[in-house]
């Protein structure tokens, strides 16, 4: 019996999504695509989650895309296609702006497509020894799921470029020294980091978590005059405020 390509897992408020071709370095094809897509709109409709994990299975998070799975296609101008390139922006879509905090745990191998996927989640946690690469350059290919936009915006142009025109791999470690991820740990501990930031996750208000979360979306996106203007008219429901002042008024 063939093994699902992803495993879903629902503890109380939180998800756990595994890639899972292990013994493919969890290589992205189009239905692990189109499955995951699908598994993120479903869950982004459930009001009750709160946080949704990304990882992989076995020693990586994710090879990248499969070639292999794209059989003989052409690949034009170095496009892997409408067959990866459509779903995948509906995956990198859902994970940046679904009310849930996504969070990506990178255990192991994270090249290319599979970065493009976890820079889309909203915080990231890799292990010291993890190995990320953007290799589009090194095999005549170009991003199309959001690299070009979201790198230089937590590295900066100048790093990001270096990264991406090198095509070289780097840690876990220089990740986080670069600020493309929030902290990397040594892989044996890398369980209970992930534990510990969901657990600090759900002590926080949801209310006001969703509220950043769009608030730090729109960051992104606006110039600062925009930004301060959108987060002074914006409403939002947050709805134990009062509850959660009690005790200090």
């Amino acid at each position: 019996m063939t093994e699902p390509e992803l495993l879903t897992e629902r503890t109380g408020d939180i998800a756990t999504i595994t890639l899972n071709r292990p013994d493919a370095l969890n290589a992205i094809t189009p239905t692990m695509l189109a499955g995951l897509g699908d598994e993120l709109e479903a869950l982004a409709a459930d009001d009750s989650l709160r946080v949704v994990v990304l990882t992989g299975a076995g020693r990586a998070f994710s090879a990248g895309v499969d070639l292999k799975a794209l059989g003989d296609r052409e690949l034009i101008d170095g496009k892997v296609g409408d067959i990866l390139d459509l779903p995948a922006r509906r995956v990198t879509g859902l994970l940046s702006s679904m009310p849930a905090i996504t969070v990506a745990r990178v255990n192991g191998f994270c090249f290319t497509g599979a970065l493009e996927l976890a820079l889309a989640c909203d915080i990231v946690i890799a292990a010291a020894e993890a190995k990320f690469g953007d290799t589009h350059a090194k095999f005549g290919l170009r991003p199309t799921w959001g690299m070009s936009q979201r790198l230089p915006r937590l590295v900066g142009m100048a790093a990001a470029r270096e990264l991406s025109y090198t095509a070289r791999n780097f840690t876990g470690t220089e990740a986080a020294a670069l600020g493309m991820i929030a902290r990397a740990v040594p892989l044996d501990t890398l369980d209970a980091e992930i534990t510990a930031l969901t657990d600090s996750l759900l002590a926080n208000s949801a209310g006001s978590l969703r509220a950043y979360k769009d608030l730090y979306s729109e960051a992104m996106e606006r110039p600062l005059a925009d930004g301060l203007a959108y987060e002074a008219s914006t409403e939002y429901p947050i709805a134990d405020t009062a509850t959660r002042l009690a005790d200090f008024r």
